[in-house]
Formats: structure tokens, C-alpha cells, sequence
């Protein structure tokens, strides 16, 4: 692995190894911030060096880096040659209502997944008001949307900040969602679908080895199921 100095080389690493834990901790898996030289600094808000702001830089500025969470209930960032491995393995050819009927999928997650197929693209705060979510609904508010990009439906596909009546932007940002479909588009898609589970999963496993050889083999399971 070489030295990460800015967003541009974090980048070329992700291309290189493929997907990547977001954050420091790799839950014994791989992170690229174990890469990370003295220049990077989280939380200073300069997009050159600052690795919470990549998140949004890669959906912003290419097409073909995912990020979500994908990895043990945690954001992490996944390629474009990547994604329809882990497609395979997560979902394969079921649909949701697949999911909902044999009740592996929420109620609360088929009501989300249902706004974003009817918009396309909602921020998080119009899904709430949309679905008419409070406080009080905050706990399986957010385990639906994990569920949810865990299991391949959704992803995170930007931020964007509240409107006024006047449509003046105003407040903090939040984000942005879609269906993995928008997000990627038919032949991300299709690849993941046809696609043999065991053989991707295998895939995904040899990777991970060539990451991390000394890999536990259960946490490495659970990484690549989800």
C-alpha cells in the first residue's frame, strides 16, 4: 500500500484494493486509514485532507465509487468493479417485497424503500416528513435505513440542505438516498444478478486475503454477508 497524502491518492488506493471499512477501525478486516500520513486530519473540513469530507467527494465528483454502510452497521466505500460481487452475495436476484413478505425486511424499511422508488432521490429529512417519522421513531428509523443499504436497496447518493418556501437553502446538510438501481444503473445490476453467489463470495474472500492475510475467518464471513 502506498502512503495516502490527500483525496487524490486515497482515491487511487480505493481503486487499486476495491472496497474499504470508512472509518479507523477495520473490525480486523482492512481500512485504507491505516494508510493515511501525517497530512490527513479528520473533521477540519479541508477537502483535500480531510477524510470525512471524501465521503461526499466521491459520489460529488465520480461515478463509480459507492458509499454507504456496508459493513458491519458502518459506512465503508465500495468500486464500481466491486459492487456487483457483494451485490451477488447481499441480494442476488430477490426483490424487496420478496424480502418484506418472508419477513427479513422491516415494515419501516419497505415504507422508505417504497418513497425513494416513487422520488428517485430524497434527503434524509424529506423521508422523514414524507413518511411522517418523529422522534419517537428515531430507533427503527435508522435500523431500516442500515437494513436497507446493507442488504443492497438503498445508497447514499449525495447531501443537500433544506429549502424555505422561497426555495432558499438553509440549515446543515443531510443526506441524500436513492435505490441502488438509480444509483448504478442497469448493467451494475445485471452483472451482480447474474452472477454465482459462491462463486462472488469467494471473489470477495480472496481479496480480502490478499488485504489482510492473517483475517479472522468468522469476521471475514460477516464482513462480506453483511
Amino acid at each position: 500500500m502506498e502512503t495516502i497524502h490527500n483525496y487524490q491518492d486515497f482515491v487511487q488506493e480505493l481503486y487499486q484494493v476495491g472496497f474499504s471499512v470508512g472509518g479507523e477501525n477495520g473490525e480486523g478486516i482492512f481500512t485504507l486509514c491505516d494508510s493515511f500520513g501525517e497530512e490527513i486530519c479528520w473533521h477540519t473540513e479541508q477537502p483535500d485532507t480531510d477524510p470525512w469530507e471524501w465521503r461526499m467527494r466521491v459520489l460529488n465528483e465520480t461515478n463509480d465509487i459507492a458509499y454507504g454502510k456496508y459493513f458491519f452497521k458502518k459506512s465503508g466505500y465500495i468500486t464500481k468493479e466491486w459492487f456487483p460481487y457483494f451485490y451477488a452475495v447481499r441480494r442476488g436476484r430477490v426483490t424487496l417485497e420478496e424480502e418484506y413478505d418472508a419477513g427479513i425486511i422491516s415494515q419501516c424499511a419497505k415504507e422508505i424503500y417504497d418513497l425513494l422508488e416513487e422520488h428517485k432521490e430524497l434527503p434524509l429529512h424529506l423521508i422523514k416528513q414524507y413518511g411522517g417519522y418523529t422522534k419517537e421513531d428515531k430507533s427503527r428509523f435508522d435500523r431500516a435505513l442500515t437494513e436497507l443499504q446493507t442488504r443492497f436497496f438503498i445508497t447514499m447518493s449525495g447531501r443537500a440542505r433544506k429549502q424555505s418556501k422561497k426555495g432558499e437553502e438553509y440549515g446543515w446538510s443531510s443526506t441524500v438516498f436513492c435505490l441502488v438501481e438509480d444509483f448504478w444503473g442497469e448493467e451494475v445490476i445485471a452483472q451482480g444478478e447474474h452472477m454465482e453467489k459462491t462463486e462472488a463470495y469467494e471473489k470477495i474472500r480472496q481479496q480480502i486475503l490478499r488485504l489482510n492475510p492473517n483475517v479472522d475467518s468468522k469476521k471475514c464471513k460477516r464482513f462480506i454477508e453483511g
